[in-house]
């Protein structure tokens, strides 16, 4: 699969000291490695998220790129909630320790504004890469950008999609119609889906859940974050920066939340991602909400690679469906960028790798390897046919996330945004395990205007409203 998509580049870089190839013959990826060439032997540090996020140019895009380049190429591995400070504290120590910064798009205002990140547009301009990102969804293409430029890539399609079990909404399709007078299918609505769900729970509990989601700290705070805003809710005031987050959409969104509960296995509220994967790949839940790889998972593709060991085998598959959550909006939670570190000696090069992984040519293969856990993000790649081959519902899989990459909403991102979500986060479990809505958000909006004031009120509106004005930062 892999090997054929990157042929092209093999004989590319054979031949392309000697070749008189015009620009516009050549792919950006193609493109990207002839230009590197010229960097033969110096090296690149990649600073990524431990695991397989790391697995990926460890094994798979670094050495193809070495191959190609003849540039070296070391990953060094961070725990996720430990990146953004080891990348900050090597920034500020000066080291030049990283040169291409795997990014969560949300540290954009601290990355930025803290001059952690170089620009990228003139790089995009000098070699001519602005064409191949007009193949990137709309609501990613615009992930990596900040005020008046593009500081990093978006190479990681997150989104929160729908799963459900076909076989199950068929079997309960006309019972369901009698009781609630409309047909069983995925629901447009929250209460669609609370029906759904109870009734199901109702006629298969306690062999099968209607839904199941994850619900612990730092997780739930995404899925929360979603539903506020689709129920209209407003993280700010525009005009005095004060936090919105405890409205009545809000304390709404909460209360349906926590209650959620009811129709859902016992012991649910501990579940992490984990405890979601486990329970959905047994059939234990008719319906979930869950990032990309889960549907990759749920068709069983890639669980023979020995890197994914850790993955339960799938007892469902073949009955799996994809759909937007109710709302039609689903939440990015999460995705991941690729940057240059300002303080690389080796920019040129850095950000040519950066242009080469991210490509059309190279970010399909990256995407549909088993364990790299990097997911689509362009058009091409939706329709990619090697890509619809990988199972038979992967078609209606690849259309799903096409949907949602023009709906999805993008993570908050101003300055000290981990401070906003650390304080959202222990607010939305303090509901789960029992504090009020109302007084639970009272308590995260009074945190919010302490960091504001904290930041400053003017700073932050800045970085507030730079974030607001993208596509999708609220529902459209």
């Amino acid at each position: 699969m892999v090997i054929r998509r990157l042929v092209p580049f093999v004989l590319g870089a054979a031949i392309a000291v000697g070749a008189m190839q015009t620009a516009f013959s050549e792919t950006a990826g193609e493109r990207a490695v002839r230009e590197a060439q010229q960097y033969a032997g110096s090296s690149l540090t990649l600073h990524f998220s431990a695991g397989l996020m790391a697995m990926e140019p460890r094994v798979f895009s670094g050495p193809k790129w070495t191959e190609l380049t003849g540039i070296k190429v070391e990953v060094v591995e961070t725990n996720n909630d430990e990146l953004f400070a080891k990348t900050t504290a090597e920034h500020r120590a000066g080291t030049g320790a990283f040169d291409i910064i795997d990014v969560i798009p949300m540290w954009l205002g601290d990355f930025v504004e803290g001059g952690v990140l170089e620009k990228l547009d003139p790089y995009i301009a000098k070699y001519d890469y602005a064409s191949d990102l007009e193949d990137v969804a709309p609501t990613y293409r615009k992930l990596g950008d900040y005020g008046d430029g593009t500081y990093c890539f978006p190479d990681d399609g997150d989104q929160t999609i729908l799963y459900y079990r076909k076989d199950l909404f068929d079997d309960s399709a006309s019972d369901f119609k009698a009781q609630h007078g409309y047909d069983l299918a995925p629901p447009d609505t929250w209460e669609q889906f609370d029906e759904i769900s109870q009734f199901l729970t109702d006629r298969y509990a306690p062999d099968v859940y209607g839904s199941g989601e994850i619900r612990v700290k730092g997780l739930i705070d995404i899925y929360y974050q979603e539903r506020f805003r689709t129920a209209g809710g407003k993280f700010f005031d525009p005009d005095t920066m004060k936090a919105t987050i405890n409205s009545e959409a809000g304390v709404r969104s909460l209360d349906h939340l926590v209650k959620m509960r009811r129709y859902m296995p016992p012991g649910v509220d501990s579940w992490g991602y984990m405890e979601q994967i486990g329970a959905w790949l047994a059939g234990d839940i008719a319906m979930t909400i869950s990032w990309p790889g889960l549907g990759r998972a749920s068709a069983g593709y890639g669980s023979d690679h020995e890197a994914m060991g850790w993955l339960p085998k799938s007892a469902i598959a073949g009955k799996v469906g994809y759909a937007l959550p109710p709302g039609g909006a689903p939440q990015q939670g999460g995705s991941f960028c690729l940057g240059v570190a300002t303080l690389s000696e080796n920019k040129d090069a850095a950000y040519l790798m950066a242009q080469w992984m991210n490509s059309s040519d190279v970010h399909p293969s990256r995407s549909m390897l088993p364990y790299g856990i990097r997911d689509p993000i362009r058009f091409s790649e939706f329709a990619d046919p090697e890509y619809n081959a990988l199972w038979p519902d992967a078609p209606e899989y690849l259309e799903t996330l096409k949907q949602g990459s023009a709906t999805a909403l993008m993570d908050l991102s101003v300055r000290s945004a981990n401070a906003y979500w650390d304080a959202l986060a222990r607010g939305v479990q303090a509901a789960i395990t029992g504090t009020p809505s109302q007084e639970a958000l009272d308590g995260i909006a009074a945190e919010w205007d302490e960091i504001t004031e904290r930041i400053g009120v003017e700073k932050q509106k800045k970085a507030y409203l730079t974030w607001a004005n993208k596509p999708n930062a609220y529902p459209n």
